[in-house]
């Protein structure tokens, strides 16, 4: 059996997963997946989430991708990345930057099995700033030298692939190089707050195959979360699990404790359950009938009688599912058009987000998404 077919049909634990600590966000990204800004009163509290991490640990989870939301604004954000260390559980966590403070750079420099990785959507603050906000360039940037300045290699630069930054990849490259971090480029969802500006941003046929003959010519130096394998029928797989891997080998666990199948599906749709539920996370994943489901789902629906179908398996099912496509039918971008097709052929109904916890208004409060942080550590606005 091969190794994609295996995974297929689901582990008794994830591979990794992905854990959104918080939804507070000092940015308001125009393309954020979980339409983050304000926190949810609701969140784990420190003692539950360790109680998850210390769940994971027993399950032999290798590490955990933590994001948000901005997951450092958390007060006990280094608390809970202590302790998953200490049980043995890694950390990936992706940042905007804008708490790297130099002391943080020197702690990470030191720290065993934590992964920082810092997000920039533009080579240039013109293109980035347009999607991720005024200054968030610069702070960016800040970030990633007080962690080269500190001696942290490796870390990663993540770029989400846009109809503006296509023709940025080199530079991307460039700058990732220049702080000795290593560049990791994502696939645009259109979940969240990404499905009002999805037809905007998504790069087109011509940004896809251009994409498709960069990475293809990097191998596995430039990172791509397995985001692109619905670009396979351009001339082969890219490196990576290419199998959409949503409640088989990865899943997520949002601030209030709600589990879904797959990170860019935050939807009642793809609710598996609640890590406070009885069983704790383990039972969700173990017994969900919405796993389980998942897990054995034969065919290729619309795509099986596709010639590269193997490849691309279909794509992505949260890119069918918030452009309104069904979840047996092609990927919103497949390279042969047939999403394109699909798109014209049916009313275009985007199902609304589970929630919205977008910032629309200034509201002080004691739950400010910036509360507590020294304004030294922050990189001006403008």
């Amino acid at each position: 059996m091969r190794l994609a077919e295996h995974f297929s049909r689901g582990l008794d634990a994830p591979i990794c997963l992905t854990w959104e600590l918080t939804y507070a966000c000092n940015l308001a990204c125009v393309h954020c997946l979980s339409s983050s800004g304000r926190r949810d009163p609701r969140e784990l509290s420190t003692s539950e989430a360790k109680a998850v991490i210390e769940e994971l640990s027993r399950m032999q989870v290798f590490y955990v991708n933590i994001g948000g939301g901005e997951p450092t604004v958390r007060r006990d954000f280094w608390e809970l990345v202590d302790h998953a260390v200490a049980n043995g559980v890694g950390v990936k966590f992706s940042t905007n930057g804008s708490r790297i403070t130099p002391e943080r750079a020197s702690w990470l420099a030191t720290a065993g099995r934590v992964d920082v990785q810092i997000s920039l959507d533009g080579a240039t603050a013109a293109v980035n700033d347009a999607v991720r906000g005024t200054g968030s360039y610069a702070t960016a940037i800040t970030a990633m030298g007080r962690l080269a300045d500190a001696g942290v290699r490796n870390f990663k630069l993540s770029v989400v692939a846009t109809r503006h930054n296509v023709d940025q990849l080199d530079e991307f490259e460039g700058i990732a190089r220049s702080h000795g971090a290593q560049l990791r480029v994502t696939r645009l969802r259109p979940s969240g707050r990404g499905a009002a500006v999805w037809d905007e941003l998504h790069p087109n046929s011509e940004q896809q195959r251009e994409l498709y003959r960069w990475l293809s010519g990097r191998g596995d130096t430039v990172l791509t979360g397995d985001s692109f394998f619905h670009l396979a029928p351009y001339g082969g797989s890219l490196p990576g699990l290419n199998l959409c891997g949503a409640g088989r080998v990865v899943c997520l666990i949002d601030p209030v404790g709600d589990v879904y199948a797959c990170p860019f599906a935050i939807h009642e749709r793809f609710l598996a359950g609640n890590v406070r539920d009885g069983g704790g996370f383990a039972a969700v994943w173990r017994e969900s009938s919405l796993f389980a489901e998942l897990r054995s789902a034969e065919g290729g629906g619309a795509c099986a009688g596709c010639a590269f179908h193997d490849s691309c398996r279909g794509g992505c099912m949260a890119a069918k599912f918030f452009t309104g496509l069904p979840l047996d039918g092609p990927d919103p971008e497949c390279v042969l058009g047939h999403g394109e097709d699909a798109l014209r052929a049916r009313p275009r109904t985007v199902p609304a987000a589970r929630a919205d916890h977008s910032r629309t208004r200034p509201r002080p409060c004691e739950d400010s998404p910036v509360a507590g942080i020294p304004a030294a550590d922050l990189v001006p606005s403008a």
